[in-house]
């Protein structure tokens, strides 16, 4: 898709992008701090109280998600686009809430990503796995949660648990299964869907496609990142504009 077609798209001054993105990101942070400081400190975990904290998780693996979307459009300068600042300062700390990921490392493995994706020179993509879900699964673990990201989940644990008398039970459900629930869910929907190989040739040289789910199936699946091969050829657009840019260009494609 020619960014001329999205720029068509999505028409939007800079300062109104920014107002959105902010307020969104918020409201994925504030839901998802609101959440883990009651799932930690008030939260009292029982039989009777096992589907409340079922769902919670599974709330808070989704806002997880939304975390490292926020800050993945942070790399790409999409959630501020007037002031690299914000986009740093968001991308940084949601990147370090979220698993102690340093943003500099971060954002140059993703544009290296862009630059060649789905070959040996992607460092999200496993060449030699590349319809493997797990073999590449186990790649994208060791290449991106080393013992940075150990060290800091191991440290929150430990003061949760040592220091604050968080019950592990809570910590393990409502904690530790939220974040490794939610990397395999950004690893599915956002890398290994789009971009593994399964016999169909890809449209162009992103080697990307996208998802054909309804708008509520893909914000919930990986909040419209599944657009994936929209995101590829107009990165500049945020996350919560894909879906109407995706819809634009399957219209283009049905009327060629």
């Amino acid at each position: 898709m020619p960014k001329s077609h999205a720029s068509r798209v999505f028409r939007m001054p800079r300062y109104k992008q920014t107002l959105i993105g902010i307020c969104l990101a918020c409201a994925i942070v504030g839901a998802w701090v609101g959440i883990h400081l009651f799932a930690m400190f008030a939260f009292e975990l029982a039989l009777s109280s096992l589907a409340i904290a079922l769902l919670m998780a599974l709330v808070q693996c989704w806002l997880s998600v939304g975390l490292f979307i926020v800050s993945h459009d942070a790399m790409h300068g999409s959630l501020a686009p007037n002031s690299r600042r914000i986009n740093s300062l968001v991308g940084a700390s949601l990147l370090f809430m979220y698993a102690g990921f340093a943003w500099r490392r971060m954002r140059d493995s993703h544009f290296a990503h862009h630059k060649a994706p789905g070959t040996n020179r992607d460092p999200d993509f496993d060449s030699d796995n590349p319809s493997s879900f797990w073999m590449w699964y186990a790649t994208f673990l060791r290449r991106y949660f080393g013992w940075p990201s150990v060290f800091f989940v191991g440290s929150v644990v430990t003061l949760y648990w040592l220091v604050f008398a968080v019950p592990i039970e809570n910590i393990v459900l409502l904690y530790g299964f939220p974040a490794i629930a939610s990397s395999m869910q950004l690893f599915y929907f956002g890398t290994y869907r789009p971009h593994h190989h399964s016999g169909d040739e890809f449209a162009d040289g992103h080697r990307a496609r996208s998802d054909e789910f309804s708008w509520l199936a893909s914000l919930l699946s990986c909040f419209h990142f599944g657009c994936h091969h929209q995101h590829h050829c107009s990165p500049e657009v945020p996350w919560w504009a894909l879906p109407s840019l995706h819809r634009s260009s399957e219209k283009r494609s049905t009327n060629a």
